[in-house]
């Protein structure tokens, strides 16, 4: 066996296991490194193959359809070695056809007997061959999106109804792009310059953000395993997160409450923002997860957080009426706005989660609201791109409770690049705004 195929056995079999079993890409990938011990020069490759092929599973398999006699008696397995190599003979220039699909038959004769092997040789060959059929074909246009781009036919249609065809078009393709590494400084300690300066002596190749201040970005490499991490100068954080602590309007020795807060990304930027006075409270449903906060926090070197695993829907039991003088609810979602993240999101999700989960969100809104001060100022954030979880979640709030209202001056306190992207006290970002994640912030503020 070549490394090259144990790291295709190795995809494989992290594709059986995300169809299988709906686990998530990101975690099963970092077991099977471990596990398989892959060498780290081909953790690129397995990377690369098991997202590709996840990403574009619906347009691999409309051009496999017509070279498959029998697709419902083809194994779980061998489905997934066609999709991983055709997607290496379309998408991949650096592997060479006869190579990839001389890998594909050895993994088919060692995992299968030998009608499979030479039903996959064939196929390929003829694939490759006759080459791959129009898009053109498909007559709908929405099904031909739905296609060309590996997105659900519910989604692209419930995409276009909301935001038109140009715009579902644009976000339905960068999410087949690989999202880009964002980090935010902990500028208590070190100026974005020097971390900067470090970095690159790492062997890091980092940039500044244009979008948020204290952000950066990072073109080669994992900033996870850098010193400046280990020591607290960073926190790994998508752009358009950052930007709930400049919603927040945070001013020193406040206390403030984030409901849903675990990994603790923005409960720490709160912290650091607050330049080690006042409080943060951080609450998640999850002991595990609670415990993420807590040593994201020792990292930072930041003593002005406190943890509690709760429901925060129970928030009232536990905390006085007035308590906090600004509230951040970065409530449960779909999730729509990091499917380039998790690709097999796009395939696990249904419409009728969306509907749900709006009932969520409103009753977490309602729980946490009497414990804000009058003056104070509520941030309800989701990493969604989808207005029933969105703005149909806010409207629904403000007609409810008539002593909120939206917080008009939010848009002075964000970062210049963002302001021209705000409506009144609200923010829907796209990921083909400046390619950050999908994400939305709205501002209200508790009448006095």
């Amino acid at each position: 066996m070549t490394e090259k195929s144990n790291v295709r056995e190795s995809v494989v079999s992290i594709l059986e296991q995300i169809e299988k079993n709906q686990s998530y890409s990101n975690l099963l990938l970092n077991n099977v490194i471990k596990k398989n011990q892959i060498a780290t020069k081909d953790i690129g490759l397995l990377t690369e193959l098991t997202y590709g092929t996840l990403q574009r599973k619906m347009t691999l398999d409309y051009f496999l359809e017509p070279f498959i006699k029998n697709p419902k008696k083809l194994e779980n397995w061998v489905k997934q070695l066609l999709r991983m190599t055709l997607y290496q003979m379309l998408y991949l220039d650096k592997i060479p056809d006869r190579a990839a699909i001389h890998e594909a038959v050895e993994i088919a004769k060692k995992r299968g007997h030998k009608g499979i092997s030479g039903m996959v040789n064939g196929v390929l060959r003829s694939l490759q061959r006759e080459g791959i059929r129009d898009m053109d074909e498909i007559k709908d246009e929405v099904e031909r999106l739905s296609i060309e781009t590996s997105h659900p036919t519910w989604l692209v249609r419930r995409w276009i109804e909301q935001f038109g065809y140009n715009k579902a078009k644009e976000m339905c393709e960068i999410n087949l792009t690989a999202p880009m590494q964002t980090a935010r400084i902990n500028t208590n300690k070190i100026t974005r310059e020097a971390c900067i300066k470090r970095l690159s002596e790492e062997g890091f190749q980092v940039e500044e953000s244009v979008v948020v201040p204290e952000a950066i970005k990072c073109l080669k490499g994992n900033l996870a395993h850098s010193e400046s991490f280990r020591e607290g100068l960073i926190t790994i954080q998508d752009e358009s997160s950052m930007l709930v602590a400049y919603a927040l309007g945070i001013e020193q020795n406040e206390t403030i409450l984030d409901a849903c807060a675990a990994p603790g990304g923005k409960s720490t930027h709160i912290a650091e923002k607050l330049e080690d006075t006042g409080q943060v409270i951080s609450l998640d449903l999850h002991e595990h997860k609670v415990k993420l906060i807590n040593e994201n926090a020792v990292r930072l070197g930041l003593t002005n957080i406190e943890t509690k695993a709760m429901d925060s829907r129970k928030v009232q039991e536990e905390f006085e009426g007035s308590a906090f003088d600004r509230i951040l609810l970065d409530a449960p979602c779909s999730g729509l706005g990091v499917m380039r993240r998790k690709p097999d999101m796009k395939y696990t999700k249904k419409e009728e989660d969306l509907n749900r989960l709006q009932s969520i969100q409103l009753q977490l809104l309602d729980s946490v609201t009497p414990l804000l001060k009058p003056g104070g100022t509520l941030v309800y954030s989701t990493c969604t791109i989808d207005r029933s979880e969105n703005e149909e979640v806010v409207t629904a709030f403000l007609q409810k409770h008539t002593d909120f209202e939206g917080d008009l001056s939010v848009i002075e306190r964000m970062p210049k690049a963002i302001q021209p992207l705000m409506t009144d006290f609200q923010l829907q970002i796209f990921p083909q705004d400046f390619g950050s994640d999908g994400f939305y912030i709205a501002s209200l503020r508790k009448k006095v």
